[in-house]
C-alpha cells in the first residue's frame, strides 16, 4: 500500500510539474506581439462608453448561444479531432490569376479578391483593402491553419498604396499580425472597430491612421463618398480573451455604387434594415464558408447567404470566406456548390472569380466559370 502511495504521490507530482511548465511557457509564448494588446487607458474609456459594452465586453445586439441548441463544443471538438472529412481541403493546387494591382487604371471601379476575406476594391479613385490575410497562416501557432496550395499568391509586397484597411474583428483569420505590419507603410488610414486599434498601435501604426468606430458611424472619404460601420452578429478576440473589442461589417457608399462587407456574422435584421435605408445594394460581399449548424448564430448557412442577399435587394453577390483555410469540416467546395445552386433564377447575378481576377463592378455583362469543379 506504502508503494502504490509512492508511485501515485510521484506521478502527481510529475503531473503538476507538467502542467506549471506548460502554463510558463504558454504565458511566454502568448507575450508575442501576434497575440495583440487589450485596450487600455484613454481607447478603454472610450470603448466603456459604447452602449454595446456590457460588464466587461462587447454584446451583439441580439445576445444569442454561440453554441446552437442540441450541440456541444465538447460534441464538436470530438468531431473535428475525430471525425475528419477527408476532403475539407483539396488535394490539388487551387487556379489564381495574378493582377498587377499597381498599375490598374485609376478611374476603373474593380474588385479582386484574394481568397478567404481578403478583398482589394478600387471605387471612385479610393482604393480600399479588406481583412488582408498574406501571410498563409490563419493561427498564432505556426504551420496549424496553413493555406491551402495555390490559394496564397498575394502579398504585401504586390499591394498598391492602400487609402482604406478595413478589419473586420481581431480573429486571426481577418486581422493577421504580419500582413498588417508590411503594410504600415502603405495605408493611410485604418478602419476597425472599437478597441482593435490597441493592436495596430502596438504594431507600430500612428495613431493618426487609425480610425477606431461603434456601429452605425459614418467616415467621411470625399463629397458622396461614405464608408458606414453596421453591426454583425459575431464575437472577437486573440488569446484566452474574448470580447473586448468590437466587430462589425461595412456598406461602402460611393459615388454611384453601394458595397457591403459583411465580415463575419450569423443571419439577423441588419440586412433587412440595409436593404429598407441603401437598398438596392449594388454588390453584397458576404461570408459564405466555415460554417457549421452547430454555430449557425455567429456564420451563416448558405440558404441564408441567399436570404441576406434577397433581403438587402443585392443586385450583385460575391460570396467569401472560402477557399483558402479549413476552419469547419463541410468539403471545402460545398460552399461554392451551394451557394451557386441556390441563386439560380434569382434577381441577383452570383460572381464567382478566381484568386486574383479582376471583377469589373460596373458591368452587367462580365461571366464568371465555376473553376472548382475537377479539381480534387
Amino acid at each position: 500500500m506504502k508503494k502504490l502511495l509512492k508511485i501515485l504521490k510521484y506521478t502527481l507530482l510529475g503531473f503538476m510539474s507538467l502542467v506549471i511548465v506548460l502554463a510558463v511557457i504558454t504565458f511566454f509564448y502568448m507575450r508575442q506581439p501576434q497575440f495583440g494588446k487589450t485596450p487600455s487607458g484613454e481607447r478603454l474609456t472610450r470603448v466603456e462608453r459604447s452602449p454595446h459594452y456590457k460588464d466587461g465586453h462587447f454584446v451583439n445586439k441580439v445576445e444569442k448561444p454561440i453554441i446552437t441548441e442540441g450541440y456541444s463544443v465538447i460534441g464538436e471538438s470530438y468531431k473535428t479531432i475525430f471525425a475528419k472529412n477527408p476532403r475539407v481541403a483539396p488535394k490539388d493546387s487551387l487556379p489564381s490569376v495574378q493582377t498587377d494591382l499597381k498599375h490598374l487604371p485609376p478611374d476603373s471601379n474593380v474588385l479582386v479578391w484574394f481568397g478567404h476575406s481578403s478583398v482589394f476594391i478600387q471605387v471612385a479613385g479610393k482604393r480600399i483593402l479588406i481583412d488582408p490575410i498574406f501571410s498563409g497562416n490563419a493561427s498564432p501557432i505556426p504551420g496549424s491553419l496553413k493555406a491551402y496550395k495555390g490559394s496564397n499568391t498575394y502579398h504585401a509586397a504586390d499591394m498598391p498604396e492602400i487609402d482604406y484597411l478595413l478589419i473586420s474583428h481581431d480573429h486571426y483569420d481577418h486581422l493577421d499580425y504580419e500582413t498588417v505590419v508590411a503594410l504600415q507603410q502603405k495605408v493611410k488610414h485604418v478602419i476597425c472597430g472599437l478597441g482593435v486599434g490597441a493592436d495596430f498601435e502596438y504594431w507600430g501604426y500612428k495613431p493618426s491612421q487609425i480610425i477606431e468606430q461603434d456601429w452605425d458611424k459614418d467616415v467621411n472619404v470625399a463629397p458622396g463618398f461614405v464608408i458606414h460601420t453596421v453591426s454583425s452578429q459575431h464575437d472577437s478576440g486573440r488569446g484566452f480573451v474574448r470580447a473586448k473589442s468590437l466587430w462589425m461589417s461595412y456598406l461602402v457608399i460611393a459615388p454611384n455604387m453601394k458595397i457591403y462587407i459583411s465580415g463575419d456574422g450569423g443571419h439577423d435584421d441588419r440586412f433587412k434594415q440595409l436593404g429598407k435605408q441603401y437598398g438596392p445594394i449594388d454588390w453584397a460581399i458576404l461570408e459564405c464558408g466555415q460554417y457549421n449548424k452547430a454555430w449557425q448564430s455567429v456564420h451563416q448557412l448558405p440558404e441564408e447567404v441567399m436570404q441576406s442577399a434577397l433581403e438587402m435587394h443585392a443586385r450583385n453577390l460575391l460570396p467569401i470566406h472560402h477557399s483558402k483555410f479549413t476552419l469547419a469540416q463541410h468539403d471545402w467546395d460545398e460552399p461554392l456548390i451551394k451557394i451557386s445552386e441556390l441563386s439560380k433564377n434569382q434577381p441577383y447575378r452570383l460572381a464567382t472569380p478566381l484568386i486574383g481576377e479582376v471583377v469589373q463592378l460596373n458591368s452587367t455583362k462580365q461571366t464568371f466559370t465555376q473553376w472548382w469543379k475537377g479539381i480534387k
